[in-house]
């Protein structure tokens, strides 16, 4: 992480997430925290008069601009270790040459030096901390003395790398060595974007502005960064998980549901590589199926809410320390699963061994069948039991939700796809059979009076929800009546920002966080209501919605947020309208503005 303001680095994690497994003392805890080296990280001179910092062309590598010179960082894909390069190159020959200057995270334990294979490093140890840092100096070896605060501005350009353990010492260097291939720190920097740009997708839109196009591209950059690219070991298991945010959003954590979003933004937009990382790691993230005591004893392999870093089912979000059961989860991963194979027909990724067995299999028994478990009987079809679904409302408020029967009926749908291409024939019937009734249930359970409610049960909170926009978008409500009375009664959750937030929150204690929480205007509400006004043929509406987001983002690097400020408070400070909540938001931001896009004005618009 770098202020925008000082171009100081303020933090730099060993692992891409921020809790990287439960903690055994306090199971219903966040967990055990990544370890974050940093306080801040800074130029020994020239700091002050930073004028501007901003992602470099749109990318991951951060540029920092001075009447001195210019500072880069950046943590390269090219390199499978957590590893930070810090780069200033001077504005002329004169200029005074900049060194680094930095506070630890935590006292020294220790800093000594090592020489592999012709090149002086550093290995840093700090005090309450299992990981260790590799300091590599980039231009020249420091002259300065050995104390630890100070060691840092004996050159200019530093790479620094996370070890484990010094007994991945060698490899790392070897490694490390390789990426750097003998370039320069500034080489560094331009092939890294170089290779940047060979990366990403043809644009498969057609935009309406440059701030289009560059938000496009930074969205792009986004997905790339929050996915976990760490190599599967025994113990951990994140390889490919997608984080909801980046840091320091609240949400730096794999959440199943925003990173669903995010698989399908990259499947559609043409990462087929990653999109398939992502569908792994589901299937391959353990331990899962914790909470098989309120899952009717099916035994499961999607998480039912997050994960910890490591893949190990986290089963609970709420900030009270109590599990959430959200069925709708399984329902996404068959969705973002189904959308892939549509793109790529990639019938391999069905045969690839998994955790419980080839995909195909993983799929059907642990994932459509749980599902199918947790159905009740309901008006002649069936809905999903209650759970906390979507806005993981608190377990002892579980309901009947619209949103999990309606993605019960969109994954079961697209695995039942899945099941003709293996020829499955009896899979396929019971599927297909289940998506009927489903279809049924639905209908007596949540259209009443002509109109769509958020869940069966009564109740002012849910009776508009935001969530019945995507459910319309995915085609499980087609009446164009419903769907108009739906789009009408959104002005019901209209907020002093402009846009629109998520229910109609009966929370009446400030203490609490939902209360402030559930009064924000909530992007991913604004997005679906776009993509609904568009669908109507409204698009002077849809384009509004879209272009203030859009022109919003531009004034902030290009970074899209969870919400905006409808009320200011403690938790979400700010002037009404100002970007809040946690930022950057991938699935519900880069991932969701992507489709956006391409559903509007790009070649998927008839999906």
């Amino acid at each position: 992480m770098v202020s925008p303001e000082s171009g100081a680095v303020t933090k730099f994690y060993a692992h891409p997430y921020s809790f990287i497994r439960s903690d055994p003392k306090n199971p219903l805890s966040e967990g055990l925290e990544a370890t974050n080296f940093i306080k801040i990280l800074g130029w020994s001179e020239g700091a002050a008069q930073i004028k501007s910092t901003d992602y470099d062309e749109d990318s991951h590598v951060i540029r920092m601009q001075s009447g001195d010179g210019t500072g880069f960082v950046f943590m390269p894909f090219g390199l499978r270790h957590a590893a930070l390069i810090i780069d200033w190159e001077p504005g002329n020959l004169t200029a005074k040459q900049t060194g680094v200057h930095v506070d630890w995270s935590h006292p020294v334990n220790s800093l000594r030096e090592v020489r592999m294979f012709g090149t002086g490093m550093w290995i840093l140890r700090l005090e309450d901390v299992t990981e260790s840092l590799l300091l590599v100096p980039l231009r020249h070896a420091p002259q300065s003395s050995y104390d630890p605060r100070h060691f840092l501005e004996g050159s200019s350009a530093w790479a620094l790398l996370s070890l484990e353990s010094e007994s991945e010492l060698e490899q790392t260097v070897k490694d490390f060595s390789h990426w750097r291939g003998g370039l320069a720190p500034h080489e560094l920097v331009s092939r890294e974007i170089a290779e940047v740009e060979q990366w990403r997708a043809k644009p498969r839109v057609v935009f309406a502005s440059e701030n289009e196009r560059h938000l496009w591209r930074q969205s792009e950059m986004m997905l790339r960064i929050a996915q976990c690219r760490e190599p599967n070991r025994p113990g951990r298991n994140g390889n490919g998980l997608i984080v909801a945010s980046l840091p320091d959003g609240i949400w730096f954590t794999p959440w199943v549901r925003d990173m669903a979003y995010a698989t399908v933004a990259l499947a559609r937009m043409g990462h087929r590589d990653e999109a398939r990382a992502a569908l792994l790691a589901y299937f391959n993230a353990r331990p899962t199926g914790k909470m098989r005591a309120d899952t009717a004893g099916a035994d499961y392999q999607i998480s039912v809410v997050r994960y910890f870093g490591d893949g190990e089912e986290e089963p609970f979000f709420t900030q009270e320390g109590s599990t959430n059961i959200e069925f709708d989860d399984w329902g996404l991963a068959l969705w973002a699963l189904g959308e892939y194979m549509r793109q790529y027909n990639d019938v391999s990724l069905l045969h690839t061994m998994t955790f419980r067995g080839p995909l195909y299999v993983s799929a059907k028994e642990f994932v459509a069948q749980a599902l199918i478990r947790n159905l009740e009987d309901y008006g002649g079809g069936s809905i999903v039991a209650a759970d906390t679904s979507i806005w993981e409302e608190r377990q002892k408020d579980k309901k009947h939700f619209a949103w999990s029967t309606a993605l019960a009926i969109v994954g079961l749908r697209d695995f039942a796809e899945m099941t003709r291409l293996e020829g499955d024939k009896e899979t396929q019937g019971s599927i297909s059979t289940n998506v009927i009734r489903l279809r049924k249930g639905f209908d007596a359970a949540f259209i009443r009076g002509g109109k769509l409610h958020g869940t069966m049960e009564e109740g002012v909170k849910n009776d508009i929800d935001g969530a019945l926009l995507p459910i319309i978008d995915f085609g499980v409500v087609t009446d164009p009546a419903i769907v108009r009375d739906t789009v009408e009664r959104m002005d019901l959750l209209k907020v002093a920002s402009g846009g629109y937030r998520r229910v109609r929150s009966t929370y009446t204690d400030p203490t609490i966080f939902e209360y402030w929480y559930e009064r924000q205007e909530f992007l991913f509400v604004d997005f679906s209501l776009a993509e609904i006004l568009f669908k109507l043929g409204r698009t002077t509406e849809a384009d509004a919605i879209l272009k203030r987001i859009v022109d919003k983002a531009a004034a902030d690097r290009n970074i899209i947020p969870e919400m905006y400020v409808a009320v200011p408070c403690s938790l979400f400070p700010g002037e009404v309208g100002d970007p809040t909540g946690a930022m950057p938001m991938v699935g519900y931001g880069a991932g969701e503005f992507i489709l956006h896009l391409l559903k509007l004005h790009g070649k998927d618009s008839e999906q």
